[in-house]
């Protein structure tokens, strides 16, 4: 008899999402712990080289990447170097290091976006107020800035002119990251779309709607059921293929065109609204198949070469 899979969650804190993670891996047989990055350290003399509480020496069969702690710049990329490491010792790791970076830089999503050529609105980042100011002149139009690494519409500002950009020192990071504002308000609502997908298929989607422009459920959007859009779903999946994730909420809408967009992929998405809006188990999709993904692995594994024909 196979043992229970050895499955590290890692989470920023114990919320709600946690436990329900926590509950779906118990509930399929798996052993599970769960703790932030912070708590793991590198020691180059010990067996793994790594320095994981609880399971001391050992290896988890795979890594379940739920929130990461933020932090200065050298503890975020010794968390980051963490994951790579795990990766680099044969561990599972989900969504992996290079997925999680394509997601928290803004920057590098809109880049990959457009090189797989998927619509998503014309963005710009740059770290000079002058250029910022040149960007909004030339566009003229409504352009949207964002905090580079942020989430739940936290820190957004419409800029319609090169007066409404903040100071250089008043900017996050000090990066102007600014993209194309697409949306627009029907009867007075604005709406956008998240499509969650998991193991390149969709597994979830809602309508978000918002008297404000800025329609997180955070910000106090209210979660809807999305009529199945195939356009859309087919967008979802290759943005994230785009950005090598596994595990991602993709943010879409309509322009006033019709035309759909996609705005941005989230490697950690939250999924409160999602099961208000769809009545699914998230945690019970999201921990299923990270573990069938774990069984796939391991009889590749034991099934081993091929036989070469003569």
């Amino acid at each position: 008899m196979q043992p229970a899979p050895r499955i590290l969650l890692i989470t920023a804190g114990i919320d709600r999402h946690a436990r329900e993670m926590l509950a779906a891996f118990r509930a399929k047989g798996a052993d599970v712990h769960a703790m932030g990055l912070a708590e793991i350290g590198f020691d180059t003399a010990s067996p793994t080289g790594l320095l994981i509480p609880h399971v001391e020496g050992v290896l988890p069969d795979a890594v379940c990447v739920r929130t990461m702690d933020g932090g200065s710049f050298e503890a975020v990329t010794r968390r980051l170097g963490l994951l790579h490491a795990l990766e680099r010792l044969g561990v599972l790791v989900s969504n992996d290091a290079r997925a999680i970076e394509n997601c928290v830089d803004k920057s590098m999503t809109s880049f990959l976006l457009a090189r797989a050529g998927l619509p998503s609105p014309r963005s710009y980042a740059v770290e000079s107020r002058r250029e910022a100011e040149r960007i909004v002149a030339a566009e003229r139009r409504p352009l949207v800035l964002k905090p580079l690494f942020g989430a739940q519409g936290k820190g957004l500002k419409l800029i319609g002119t090169a007066d409404d950009l903040p100071p250089h020192e008043a900017v996050a990071g000090g990066v102007y990251y600014l993209q194309r504002f697409a949306g627009f308000a029907a009867s007075g609502r604005w709406t956008d779309y998240r499509i969650l997908v998991s193991s390149g298929r969709v597994v979830a989607a809602m309508r978000r709607e918002a008297t404000n422009w800025i329609t997180n459920i955070k910000q106090g959007a209210t979660a809807l059921p999305m009529t199945p859009d195939a356009e859309m779903e087919a967008l979802a999946v290759a943005a994230a293929a785009a950005v090598g994730g596994d595990f991602c909420g993709v943010d879409l809408l309509r322009d006033p065109d019709g035309a759909a967009q996609v705005i941005e992929v989230n490697s950690m998405p939250a999924w409160t609204g999602l099961k208000k809006a769809t009545g699914k188990d998230i945690a019970a999709i999201r921990t299923g198949d990270l573990l069938a993904r774990l069984e796939a692995r391991r009889t590749a594994a034991h099934a081993g070469p091929l036989p070469v024909s003569a």
